[in-house]
């Protein structure tokens, strides 16, 4: 249980809150370079802020606040230039720095321009998405982790706007326990009220957890019924990415994935299902499957209903019936959420380096590690047993249009 006061510090993400300091330590994903072919700006809200990322004519991305400084119009209907985007209002240009370039209409000797800067912050890209560092500088680097500098791979990214708070969002991260509940029994009765049957590894109950916190966040294992402490459950387990990413275990399958968990606000979430598949380094993969497929992940049908027929709409859905910000003066917390303990322990840690002037947990600034970083992932993930498509279909996969060929590319490769 948590007061008001430690609720609110662990969930508030805007300007000069302590979370939203911490966040701003870290690069995180702004935007999809996929969505941006078609248009050259497009409004974002990041940490409560609003922001215009764009793409001026050199090919360059930028990242700006959404409200030019001379009237308060939206600049996401800017214009874009060489270099910069300038405001459809009145013309006003600003570059990738924020720096006012032009005034057309004042006089031609004005140093005004000189004077007039806006918030920007630099964005990179990197594995199919465009990334922004929010925090004082000098930045760090941007961490370079295997699934998105994986070669060969054909990448899926889907992607919803969650109506929650981003940390119930990632203690569901910090809980295996739930995964034999809502992944398993609760699956189980869906598919007994349609008669049919359901046996998965899921099921399976869990006779051990642990938790232990690594260079990069938090390592999170478990021992199910019938297995061994040698197994890759407990032996490797599988990472929690300090602060907002899961990464999950491939079962050897040549799949890296992660889950991130953007905030937009205090209340919204944008949540990044982030898969690279990598089917073999002597597989040639068509033109079509080099770039990253984008698609928007369902959570309701047409009756306003949670789709809870596959795992991520499970999650989803109690995640968001937790309410907007879960209440956390009210929980009852047992012996196995120590995991959600410690990660909130954990992010009560960072949030003090940061106010001593520290560099928090993951921090990259030695670009020979940075090179990439292989992070700690089962081979033989328990739940993964059941082949590459029956894990493909049960999971927000299903939805990606590329998903058969996907299954057939792999099918081809030898991959079951």
């Amino acid at each position: 249980m948590l007061s008001q006061e430690q609720n609110q510090i662990l969930t508030e993400v805007g300007p000069n809150t302590p979370m939203g300091n911490l966040f701003r330590r870290y690069w995180i994903p702004v935007g999809i370079p996929e969505d941006m072919k078609t248009k050259s700006t497009k409004k974002v809200r990041i940490l409560g802020e609003d922001l215009v990322l764009f793409r001026d004519r050199s090919g360059n991305f930028g990242l700006v606040q959404e409200r030019c400084p001379h009237r308060g119009v939206s600049m996401v209907y800017g214009i874009p230039e060489e270099e910069g985007l300038r405001c459809q209002y009145h013309g006003w240009c600003f570059n990738r720095k924020g720096q006012c370039t032009d005034q057309p209409n004042e006089p031609k000797d004005s140093t005004f321009k000189e004077r007039i800067k806006i918030t920007a912050y630099p964005v990179q890209e990197m594995g199919g998405l465009i990334w922004t560092y929010m925090g004082p500088q000098p930045a760090p680097l941007l961490p370079r982790l295997d699934g998105y500098v994986a070669e060969n791979a054909i990448r899926l990214i889907g992607q919803a706007v969650l109506p929650v708070n981003w940390l119930q969002i990632m203690e569901n991260s910090l809980d295996p326990i739930h995964t034999e509940w809502l992944h398993g029994h609760y699956h189980a009765y869906l598919l007994s009220q349609k008669g049919q049957g359901f046996k998965d590894a899921f099921l399976r109950e869990h006779e051990k957890i642990g938790f232990d916190k690594f260079e990069y966040g938090v390592i999170k294992r478990r021992v199910l019924k019938g297995q061994s402490e040698l197994e890759d459950d407990w032996r490797v387990g599988h990472p929690v990415v300090f602060p907002y990413t899961l990464a999950v275990g491939s079962g050897g399958l040549g799949t890296y994935a992660f889950q991130l968990r953007i905030p937009i606000d205090d209340t919204h979430t944008w949540h990044v299902w982030y898969n690279a598949y990598v089917p073999g380094p002597d597989v040639d993969i068509p033109p079509h499957l080099q770039e990253p497929c984008v698609y928007d992940v369902p959570y309701k049908d047409e009756n306003g209903e949670f789709l809870t027929d596959y795992i991520d709409g499970q999650d989803i859905m109690c995640w968001i019936t937790q309410g907007e910000i879960a209440d956390r003066t009210t929980e009852k917390l047992g012996t196995t959420d120590k995991g959600i303990i410690m990660y909130r322990q954990l992010l009560k840690e960072e949030i003090a380096r940061v106010e001593r002037g520290e560099d928090p947990l993951g921090t990259v600034r030695d670009p020979e590690k940075n090179k990439c970083i292989v992070l700690p992932l089962e081979r033989k993930k328990h739940h993964f047993s059941d082949g590459f498509e029956s894990i493909t279909m049960r999971f927000q996969t299903r939805f990606a249009p590329i998903v058969e060929e996907l299954i057939d590319l792999f099918s081809k490769a030898g991959v079951k």
